[in-house]
């Protein structure tokens, strides 16, 4: 079972930083889970263009192609590495839903002969 690692929160900004160049070229699937919604796919593997955290306006942005996720005051922030970089982020926002990205590389195709 993978395992997930907090982040400090003093340490999110430069995290994502530096994760969010190497996500590059994968896809996304982000998934909404809380009391009031239940479990929602709310993107479903998307191609990235990168993932931030704004401290002045305490607010994590996952950029997919076409769509901005924002999570507003996230109070944890855990993920999930392994050699190939960041496979997964689970985040608790301030109204206590858990809201999950993640990450794979994107599909190959064979070339058109």
């Amino acid at each position: 079972m993978p395992q997930l690692v907090q982040i400090p929160k003093a340490e999110w900004r430069s995290f994502f930083d530096r994760m969010s160049k190497g996500l590059l070229g994968k896809r996304a699937e982000i998934e909404v889970a809380s009391l009031n919604l239940g479990d929602q796919v709310v993107a479903e593997w998307i191609p990235v263009l990168g993932i931030t955290y704004d401290s002045h306006d305490d607010l994590l942005e996952v950029g997919l192609e076409g769509i901005d996720h924002m999570i507003d005051h996230p109070r944890e922030i855990a993920v999930e590495e392994n050699a190939a970089g960041l496979t997964g982020v689970a985040v608790v926002d301030g109204d206590g839903t858990r809201q999950t990205v993640r990450f794979r590389e994107a599909l190959m195709l064979p070339a058109a002969s």
